[in-house]
């Protein structure tokens, strides 16, 4: 049963300790017609996380989208998110169940599967809303994650009545066959973020689904003349540790160029400087 009525592109927020910025990738999305973000990252402290995934909420609740916290119930139950993602350290019913009563009935419970049909029995018996099954092709996020096959993607959507996530490596190119084997969700990462006008990406994949209404944001597109969060940042030991703190490399001067930033072009810019994770 699709009580949440889970189904199209399922966006992955990319690892970004840069709050504007990975603000402006998740609008871009938005517009592109994205009704699912899980916010997605491993490489920040708890308190940045938290106020990430604060801010994304409330992005998502503008556009009328849902907001889903990877891997942290507690995070999702205390910024009212709309559900939590779980993955491979909570495979035992016991954890599922205990994890489906924190979230309570109404917020969405997603579990990653992987290539196990065990995991996806116990999924079920825990009341999950959407069994993630995957990698499917190679994947740049995770290269040595165990695959999937097409013949599972079937065997799990003929055999339980919750909708089916395929995730790993899913480009425009192979989606459609995953589509065929009865996945009711794509979840990307790189494939939507990484290219030149995400939004346009989004509804490319949006239009994979035939039946799906599409619904985009009334406000102009946000436009990223590079995959943002593959610019330049500084050494990891000079990251910031606090939510707000930040540190600036010395200014790079870009004689000619006409920068965007955040989607907002500067005003009559002959040329402009640029600090390499600065804003």
């Amino acid at each position: 049963m699709n009580r949440h009525n889970l189904r199209g592109l399922y966006a992955i927020t990319p690892d970004d300790f840069m709050l504007p910025r990975l603000i402006a990738l998740v609008k871009a999305a938005l517009d592109g017609g994205v009704r699912l973000v899980q916010y997605r990252n491993k490489s920040v402290s708890a308190d940045l996380r938290r106020v990430q995934a604060g801010a994304l909420l409330s992005v998502c609740r503008v556009a009328g989208a849902k907001l889903i916290v990877n891997d942290d119930i507690s995070l999702a139950v205390a910024i009212n998110a709309d559900g939590a993602h779980l993955g491979r350290d909570d495979f035992s019913c016991g954890s599922l169940l205990a994890a489906r009563e924190a979230l309570g009935p109404d917020r969405v419970l997603g579990v990653s599967c992987y290539n196990d049909m065990a995991c996806a029995e116990a999924a079920v018996v825990a009341q999950a809303d959407y069994l993630a099954v995957g990698s499917m092709f190679a994947s740049t996020t995770k290269p040595q994650a165990v695959r999937a096959s097409l013949d599972l993607v079937r065997a799990v959507r003929q055999r339980f009545d919750v909708p089916v996530c395929a995730i790993g490596g899913i480009s425009l190119t192979n989606a459609p066959t995953v589509i065929d084997a009865g996945a009711d969700m794509l979840a990307v990462i790189s494939s939507l973020f990484d290219v030149m006008d995400i939004a346009e990406e989004a509804r490319r994949f949006q239009s994979l689904f035939p039946t799906l209404t599409q619904t985009t944001s009334s406000t102009p597109r946000t436009k990223i003349c590079l995959p943002a969060h593959k610019r330049p940042f500084p050494a990891a030991s000079t990251r910031p540790s606090g939510p707000f703190a930040r540190s600036v490399a010395p200014p790079v001067s870009l004689p000619g160029v006409k920068v965007l930033m955040f989607g907002m072009p500067m005003a009559n810019a002959t040329s402009t400087t640029w600090a390499p994770g600065g804003r």
